[in-house]
Protein backbone atom coordinates (compact mmCIF):
# COMPACT_ATOMS: atom_id res chain seq x y z
CA UNK A 1 0.00 0.00 0.00
CA UNK A 2 1.25 3.55 -0.46
CA UNK A 3 2.56 5.74 2.13
CA UNK A 4 -0.04 8.53 0.75
CA UNK A 5 -2.94 5.41 0.77
CA UNK A 6 -1.85 4.09 4.64
CA UNK A 7 -1.87 7.82 6.28
CA UNK A 8 -5.81 8.48 4.51
CA UNK A 9 -6.79 4.48 5.82
CA UNK A 10 -5.80 5.59 9.28
CA UNK A 11 -8.03 8.79 9.06
CA UNK A 12 -10.76 7.11 7.82
CA UNK A 13 -10.33 4.50 10.91
CA UNK A 14 -10.34 7.96 13.86
CA UNK A 15 -13.47 9.20 11.77
CA UNK A 16 -15.79 6.39 12.03
CA UNK A 17 -14.18 4.96 15.95
CA UNK A 18 -16.77 5.70 18.70
CA UNK A 19 -13.80 5.06 21.15
CA UNK A 20 -9.92 5.17 20.98
CA UNK A 21 -7.89 2.86 18.78
CA UNK A 22 -4.95 1.12 19.65
CA UNK A 23 -1.97 0.44 17.79
CA UNK A 24 -3.00 -3.42 17.36
CA UNK A 25 -6.34 -2.00 16.12
CA UNK A 26 -4.66 -0.51 13.68
CA UNK A 27 -1.61 -3.23 12.85
CA UNK A 28 -4.85 -5.49 12.53
CA UNK A 29 -6.93 -3.41 10.07
CA UNK A 30 -3.23 -2.70 8.11
CA UNK A 31 -2.42 -6.28 7.80
CA UNK A 32 0.35 -6.29 10.35
CA UNK A 33 1.90 -2.70 10.00
CA UNK A 34 4.80 -1.57 12.25
CA UNK A 35 3.90 0.49 14.60
CA UNK A 36 6.66 3.17 14.29
CA UNK A 37 5.08 3.90 10.64
CA UNK A 38 1.28 3.94 12.18
CA UNK A 39 2.54 6.52 14.34
CA UNK A 40 4.73 8.22 11.92
CA UNK A 41 1.82 8.47 9.84
CA UNK A 42 -0.95 9.72 12.75
CA UNK A 43 1.87 12.40 13.78
CA UNK A 44 1.91 13.51 9.94
CA UNK A 45 -2.27 13.74 10.30
CA UNK A 46 -1.58 15.90 13.70
CA UNK A 47 0.73 18.33 11.97
CA UNK A 48 -1.33 18.78 9.09
CA UNK A 49 -4.65 19.34 11.40
CA UNK A 50 -2.62 22.08 12.95
CA UNK A 51 -1.46 23.59 10.12
CA UNK A 52 -4.82 24.16 8.26
CA UNK A 53 -5.88 25.08 11.69
CA UNK A 54 -8.70 22.36 11.49
CA UNK A 55 -11.74 21.93 14.24
CA UNK A 56 -10.89 18.72 15.01
CA UNK A 57 -7.04 16.99 16.46
CA UNK A 58 -5.64 13.65 17.11
CA UNK A 59 -5.88 12.92 21.06
CA UNK A 60 -4.29 10.46 23.22
CA UNK A 61 -6.73 8.47 25.34
CA UNK A 62 -7.30 5.55 26.97
CA UNK A 63 -4.11 3.84 25.31
CA UNK A 64 -5.32 5.00 22.49
CA UNK A 65 -5.51 7.61 19.42
CA UNK A 66 -9.32 9.26 18.70
CA UNK A 67 -9.98 11.86 16.40
CA UNK A 68 -11.70 14.89 18.87
CA UNK A 69 -13.13 18.17 18.19
CA UNK A 70 -10.87 21.16 19.93
CA UNK A 71 -12.45 22.68 22.75
CA UNK A 72 -13.35 26.12 21.45
CA UNK A 73 -16.36 24.97 19.55
CA UNK A 74 -18.20 23.03 22.36
CA UNK A 75 -20.78 25.68 22.63
CA UNK A 76 -22.05 25.14 19.25
CA UNK A 77 -21.60 21.05 19.43
CA UNK A 78 -23.45 21.26 22.38
CA UNK A 79 -26.55 23.36 20.49
CA UNK A 80 -26.84 20.29 18.06
CA UNK A 81 -25.98 17.25 20.24
CA UNK A 82 -27.35 17.20 24.22
CA UNK A 83 -25.05 14.97 25.94
CA UNK A 84 -26.20 13.29 29.23
CA UNK A 85 -23.28 14.37 31.19
CA UNK A 86 -22.57 12.50 34.29
CA UNK A 87 -23.33 14.17 37.71
CA UNK A 88 -21.16 13.41 40.47
CA UNK A 89 -21.97 13.28 44.01
CA UNK A 90 -19.80 14.33 46.72
CA UNK A 91 -19.29 10.55 48.40
CA UNK A 92 -18.91 8.96 44.64
CA UNK A 93 -16.47 11.49 43.26
CA UNK A 94 -14.41 11.01 46.28
CA UNK A 95 -14.46 7.27 45.79
CA UNK A 96 -13.63 8.06 42.97
CA UNK A 97 -10.62 10.04 43.34
CA UNK A 98 -9.56 7.16 46.34
CA UNK A 99 -9.71 4.40 43.79
CA UNK A 100 -7.97 6.50 40.75
CA UNK A 101 -5.08 7.09 43.04
CA UNK A 102 -4.40 3.72 45.30
CA UNK A 103 -6.01 1.04 42.68
CA UNK A 104 -6.11 -1.48 43.31
CA UNK A 105 -8.23 -1.63 46.63
CA UNK A 106 -10.84 -3.37 48.37
CA UNK A 107 -14.13 -2.02 50.22
CA UNK A 108 -12.86 -2.18 53.05
CA UNK A 109 -9.67 -0.53 52.26
CA UNK A 110 -12.22 1.89 51.05
CA UNK A 111 -14.04 2.27 53.72
CA UNK A 112 -11.14 2.97 55.95
CA UNK A 113 -9.74 6.06 53.88
CA UNK A 114 -13.55 7.64 53.74
CA UNK A 115 -15.02 6.26 57.32
CA UNK A 116 -18.01 5.34 55.76
CA UNK A 117 -20.28 2.22 54.22
CA UNK A 118 -19.56 2.62 50.31
CA UNK A 119 -21.48 -0.55 49.17
CA UNK A 120 -23.88 1.82 47.22
CA UNK A 121 -21.31 4.18 45.77
CA UNK A 122 -19.57 1.25 44.09
CA UNK A 123 -22.30 -0.06 42.36
CA UNK A 124 -23.17 3.25 40.91
CA UNK A 125 -19.23 3.84 39.71
CA UNK A 126 -19.59 -0.03 38.49
CA UNK A 127 -23.18 1.46 36.44
CA UNK A 128 -21.73 4.20 35.18
CA UNK A 129 -18.52 2.11 33.96
CA UNK A 130 -15.97 4.49 35.86
CA UNK A 131 -14.56 1.73 37.82
CA UNK A 132 -14.36 -2.08 37.18
CA UNK A 133 -13.32 -5.38 39.25
CA UNK A 134 -9.92 -5.88 39.10
CA UNK A 135 -9.32 -9.25 40.59
CA UNK A 136 -9.31 -10.48 44.28
CA UNK A 137 -6.39 -9.60 47.09
CA UNK A 138 -4.51 -12.56 48.26
CA UNK A 139 -5.51 -11.81 52.19
CA UNK A 140 -8.03 -14.16 53.60
CA UNK A 141 -11.66 -13.94 52.47
CA UNK A 142 -9.85 -13.08 48.94
CA UNK A 143 -12.02 -9.71 48.86
CA UNK A 144 -12.73 -8.08 45.20
CA UNK A 145 -10.56 -5.42 44.58
CA UNK A 146 -11.70 -2.35 42.39
CA UNK A 147 -9.65 0.02 39.68
CA UNK A 148 -11.01 2.43 36.97
CA UNK A 149 -11.43 1.44 33.90
CA UNK A 150 -10.82 3.13 30.07
CA UNK A 151 -14.47 5.00 30.32
CA UNK A 152 -12.64 6.80 33.35
CA UNK A 153 -9.62 7.95 31.08
CA UNK A 154 -11.97 9.06 28.60
CA UNK A 155 -14.27 11.15 30.59
CA UNK A 156 -11.03 13.15 32.51
CA UNK A 157 -9.41 13.44 29.02
CA UNK A 158 -6.04 11.58 30.09
CA UNK A 159 -3.79 9.01 28.26
CA UNK A 160 -2.67 6.82 31.34
CA UNK A 161 -3.11 6.82 35.53
CA UNK A 162 0.42 8.40 34.66
CA UNK A 163 -1.55 11.77 33.49
CA UNK A 164 -3.63 12.19 37.20
CA UNK A 165 -2.29 15.12 39.17
CA UNK A 166 0.45 14.20 41.28
CA UNK A 167 -0.49 14.17 45.17
CA UNK A 168 0.93 13.83 48.57
CA UNK A 169 -0.12 10.78 50.26
CA UNK A 170 -3.61 11.43 51.49
CA UNK A 171 -5.89 10.64 54.11
CA UNK A 172 -9.86 10.91 54.33
CA UNK A 173 -9.27 14.46 55.58
CA UNK A 174 -7.66 15.59 52.48
CA UNK A 175 -10.89 14.44 50.15
CA UNK A 176 -13.44 15.97 52.98
CA UNK A 177 -15.47 16.95 49.81
CA UNK A 178 -18.39 17.57 52.43
CA UNK A 179 -16.04 21.36 52.31
CA UNK A 180 -16.78 22.16 48.55
CA UNK A 181 -13.95 20.05 47.42
CA UNK A 182 -11.62 22.60 48.54
CA UNK A 183 -8.97 20.40 50.13
CA UNK A 184 -8.23 18.06 47.01
CA UNK A 185 -8.09 21.28 44.31
CA UNK A 186 -5.58 22.89 47.04
CA UNK A 187 -3.95 19.88 47.20
CA UNK A 188 -3.67 19.56 43.36
CA UNK A 189 -2.54 23.25 43.02
CA UNK A 190 0.30 22.82 45.67
CA UNK A 191 1.90 19.65 44.28
CA UNK A 192 1.99 21.62 40.54
CA UNK A 193 3.77 24.48 42.10
CA UNK A 194 6.70 22.00 44.02
CA UNK A 195 7.00 20.20 40.42
CA UNK A 196 7.33 23.04 38.90
CA UNK A 197 10.03 24.35 41.02
CA UNK A 198 11.80 21.35 41.61
CA UNK A 199 15.31 21.71 40.65
CA UNK A 200 16.24 20.60 36.64
CA UNK A 201 12.80 21.03 35.74
CA UNK A 202 11.07 23.56 33.38
CA UNK A 203 7.71 24.75 34.05
CA UNK A 204 5.29 23.99 31.08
Amino acid sequence: MAKEMTKKVIEALLFVSEKPLTIEDFRQALDGLDEEAIKQNIEKLREEYAKEQRSFSIAELAGGYQIVTNPEFAPWIGKLFRRDEIKFSGPSLETLAIIAYKQPLTRSEIERIRGVNVEGVLKTLLDKNLIKIRGRKDAPGRPITYGTTDEFLQRFGLKGLEQLPKLRDFTEHDLDFDKENEKVKIKVEQSKEVDEDAPGQQSA
